[in-house]
């Protein structure tokens, strides 16, 4: 097997895990319905998808520090078993607590399925080449954003729902052999310290800060439980930090951030995560509960964001070889944030053709951004630390969409329809546009560095 030949195997192992898990959200939310009949236990619906979420939050940065100790290729293996384990069991799963366990224990695998192939793209490709592999990691998100639904109705009507978690199984088995037969690496054998108070304070203190935003949007204001949870999470991170600049082989080197490529990424990460959650979850709900619409229109209305986000991640990888990443960074955070006005200046008769016309602008901007901002992080580093710099980068994109969905929906009307839901809606919409300033402001730090300049990573 010549080396193209192991690079296409290579990258076809990573879209086939980045399939898994992009696909994973949707079609598992199409099932809900159909397995709490099933199942029973209704007051648990939202934990099968919340714990999930809150498993690949923890367990990213921990396979991306894992994977710079042990190597990625063992790494990923143990992630992907992890995963398939937890399909086996959630597909195998005879009440809803069940469920929720075993949907944890299948969150923890998906963390390497989320944070590795980026990793590995940085290790295989060129500097030119990293920006094309993440063009085609776009597509695939937009791909299972489509097709999820509809694979997931299809599964349910025609089969059962348990076989939405055993259709991972083949995938993931082909995964890892065309992993295991196309990637190599040289990993030095020595005694590596893993820094399990670090980790055991980090899960506790995101379980707890994940939690309390949970029950923030369901209370819409802060009770004393709320408060104890906060609190907690507080101290923890305090500890948490305190315990990475004392550890030998810290989980998250805090060294990482003195990387102003590194620091700007994550900052601007945060902020963009915040905002894609916030378009992802509201302009379906302004479709259905303003205009009045169906659900299938508000999959329509979505439907360019998937289109114009490969495409210019890939025209964002052709601009880097030519410009700094900083220009590209802001050009494609101004365009999200021309798309986020367009969102203001929405009304109850705005018609689905300009409600496209703003998603593809948005998702064009998101392209163009994360792409840049994705191939810095995995240039600015070398080998030995970019499984933890991926790790943190996914994290911080993590907390702002977990924070983002919590705290826009303090502004969001309990009222579902009308015109209080238009104008609750509106003031998300504004904030949005607050927070896309503030990245422009952000990804302005790196206005002066060239592209080239991270090509020897």
């Amino acid at each position: 097997m010549n080396q193209e030949t192991k690079q296409k195997s290579v990258v076809f192992a990573l879209l086939i895990a980045t399939f898994l898990t992009a696909i994973e959200g949707t079609i598992v939310s199409t099932a809900m319905p159909k397995i709490v009949e099933d199942l029973g236990g209704s007051e648990l619906y939202t934990w099968v998808i919340s714990v999930y979420l809150l498993a690949i939050v923890i367990s990213t940065p921990v396979f991306g520090k894992l994977a710079d100790l042990f190597g990625r290729k063992i790494m990923f293996t143990i992630g992907v078993s992890i995963f398939l384990a937890g399909s086996m069991l959630s597909g195998l799963s005879q009440s809803m607590e069940q469920l929720v366990l075993f949907r944890l224990i299948q969150g923890i695998g998906a963390g390497a399925l989320t944070t590795l192939p980026f990793t590995i793209i940085g290790d295989v490709f060129t500097f030119e080449m990293r920006a094309k592999m993440q063009g085609w990691m776009s597509s695939v998100w937009g791909i299972a954003g489509i097709t999820g639904p509809l694979a997931g109705g299809f599964i349910v009507d025609t089969i059962s729902w348990h076989w939405i978690f055993y259709m991972n199984l083949p995938f993931g088995i082909v995964s890892l052999i065309l992993l295991w037969t196309s990637l190599k690496e040289n990993i030095e054998k020595k005694k590596h310290k893993i820094d399990y108070s670090g980790i055991f304070t980090f899960a506790i203190s995101i379980t707890a800060f994940l939690y309390a935003l949970t029950l923030l949007k369901e209370e819409k204001h802060v009770t004393g439980g709320i408060l104890t949870l906060l609190i907690v999470a507080t101290v923890g991170i305090s500890l948490f930090l305190w315990i990475e600049s004392k550890a030998e082989e810290p989980m998250l080197p805090l060294t990482l951030f003195k990387n102003r490529f590194i620091t700007i990424s994550t900052i601007a990460g945060f902020l963009l995560g915040f905002i894609l959650v916030a378009v992802t979850f509201y302009i379906p709900l302004w479709v259905q509960g303003v205009t009045g619409l169906n659900a299938t229109m508000s999959g329509v209305t979505m439907l360019p964001m998937s289109i114009t986000w490969p495409f210019a991640a890939v025209l964002s990888g052709k601009l880097m070889a030519k410009t700094s990443i900083g220009r590209i960074t802001v050009m494609g955070i101004s365009v999200i944030t021309a798309g986020c006005l367009g969102l203001v200046l929405f009304t109850e008769h705005t018609i689905v053709p300009l409600m496209m016309v703003v998603t593809a602008v948005i998702g064009f901007g998101f392209g163009l951004s994360l792409t840049a901002f994705t191939v810095a992080v995995q240039s600015s580093v070398e080998w030995k630390v970019r499984g933890a710099a991926m790790g943190t980068f996914n994290l911080m994109r993590n907390l702002g969409q977990s924070i983002g969905i919590a705290v826009s929906g303090l502004w969001l009307s309990d009222q579902l329809s009308g015109h209080v839901l238009e104008s609750s809606l509106h003031t998300v919409f504004m904030i949005l546009v607050a927070l896309a300033l503030c990245a422009i402001v952000t990804a302005g730090v790196l206005l002066g560095e060239k592209g080239k300049e991270l090509s020897l990573n």
